[in-house]
């Protein structure tokens, strides 16, 4: 995957990555700020397109799939941003309900399918507040609720808690892993190591361009 540059020329970010996420898996995909790890989530949500190769999810293919299908495939994946992103003009329902308007539901179902996801990230109490008055971990608590509330194939979390403090932290990643635990896929993008020892499951590193699995515990502070 290159770009091009101002002067003329391309930059090379990803190169020779081959990789598969089995249905049900956790995996976590780490390496410094600006090593490509977001570029791979956007090829993964059909953002970008490869160079060469093929970026495969369930039964989407990036050298097939038309324009008109990517918005089939993106109400197929639950993306967790790290800067929010929500609606600051809605409250937490409706900031959730959306994606459901926006996919033709409507009605009763649109109210007891928020319910039940504000219900699973424990923010059912706060579905009328509005975003700037919710912390930052009820913010991320939103989003994630947002991400799974089509039931989607897989969670792609981008930086998940890097504007969190650990504690809070800590806690939204034991909310993923919970969402991991009742059956849901979920590739984490993150470059904080502590949370990765602290919770180890199958870990990718993005280094020089490729992609190669390592151990949680070789990982630096």
């Amino acid at each position: 995957m290159s770009f091009p540059l101002p002067e003329g020329g391309r930059k090379e970010v990803l190169k020779d990555v081959s990789f598969k996420i089995d249905r049900g898996e956790l995996v976590y995909l780490v390496g410094p700020t600006g090593s490509g790890k977001s570029t791979l989530l956007k090829l993964m949500y059909m953002d970008n397109k490869p160079d060469s190769g093929t970026v495969r999810i369930a039964d989407f293919r990036s050298d097939k799939i038309s324009n008109s299908d990517i918005p089939f495939l993106r109400r197929s994946l639950g993306v967790v941003f790290q800067d929010f992103q929500l609606l600051p003009d809605r409250n937490v329902f409706d900031n959730v309900a959306f994606v459901l308007y926006v996919t033709g539901k409507k009605g009763k179902s649109v109210n007891n399918k928020v319910m039940q996801v504000l219900s699973r990230v424990g923010l059912n109490h706060k579905r009328n507040r509005f975003p700037h008055e919710l912390s930052g971990g009820e913010q991320q608590r939103v989003v994630i609720a947002r991400a799974i509330v089509n039931d989607p194939w897989i969670i792609l979390a981008d930086e998940p808690t890097g504007n969190l403090d650990p504690a809070v932290a800590d806690e939204i990643l034991r909310l993923i892993l919970g969402l991991n635990q009742q059956g849901m896929t979920i590739l984490i993008s993150t470059h904080d190591y502590r949370l990765v020892k602290k919770f180890p499951s199958r870990t990718l590193a993005v280094l020089n361009g490729t992609v190669v699995e390592v151990d949680p515990e070789s990982l630096g502070s």
